[in-house]
């Protein structure tokens, strides 16, 4: 059975956080947009499935996933669960040390980001799809390295450059809702993270 889900989850309570404290259990989370069984989940992660469901329960029992139904697999019952949300936030009001709540964010960004690449790599197969079949695909793809000095740096440089995007995104969003002529959504994803070093 599939639940309506959450666009987005205000994680305001502290046992929550500490649940998605653990990377791991933020990927479970992003797996289960659909409702899916431990066992599936763990071949997405490649891990085994009495990991996943070890972590299963401690998402369901602060509220993060819930249970959706169960289904026969040859001689066993599987339990699915799905996430509440497809997103979390964490929330500012949060009485937690700056430093935990700094790397749960961290944390939680790289699950979306993530959960992003998925989304642009399914979208990019099925734009190919299109193009084997002789439909133009009109798309683009930018790749920069930008050295950033410190915190301070990152920080302004990300400021900067959503505010630049922005811009140019309202500035085309005005021109495109003048005239009758049907329009073309684009899908537009900006990403900024470190570089991995290459033994890594």
């Amino acid at each position: 059975m599939v639940h309506d889900i959450q666009e987005t989850y205000r994680v305001e309570a502290p046992e929550q956080a500490l649940v998605l404290l653990n990377p791991l259990r933020g990927e479970i989370a992003a797996r289960l947009v659909e409702p899916a069984s431990a066992a599936e989940v763990a071949r997405m992660l490649g891990e085994t499935p009495q990991r996943i469901n070890y972590h299963l329960k401690a998402l369901e029992k602060v509220g993060l996933v819930r249970r959706t139904g169960t289904r026969q697999v040859r001689n066993l019952v599987e339990v699915l669960y799905q996430a509440v949300a497809k997103t979390f936030v964490l929330a500012e009001a949060l009485s937690m040390k700056p430093e935990t709540l700094q790397k749960l964010k961290d944390q939680g960004a790289l699950a979306h980001l993530i959960r992003t690449a998925e989304r642009v790599k399914q979208d990019a197969l099925l734009l190919m799809e299109r193009s084997d079949a002789a439909e133009q695909v009109p798309s683009a793809a930018l790749e920069l390295q930008v050295p950033l000095g410190d915190e301070t740096q990152r920080a302004a440089f990300i400021e900067e450059y959503v505010a630049a995007v922005q811009a140019i995104v309202r500035k085309y969003a005005a021109a495109g809702s003048t005239g009758d002529k049907e329009k073309i959504l684009y899908q537009a994803v900006l990403t900024v993270y470190p570089k991995p070093d290459a033994g890594e």
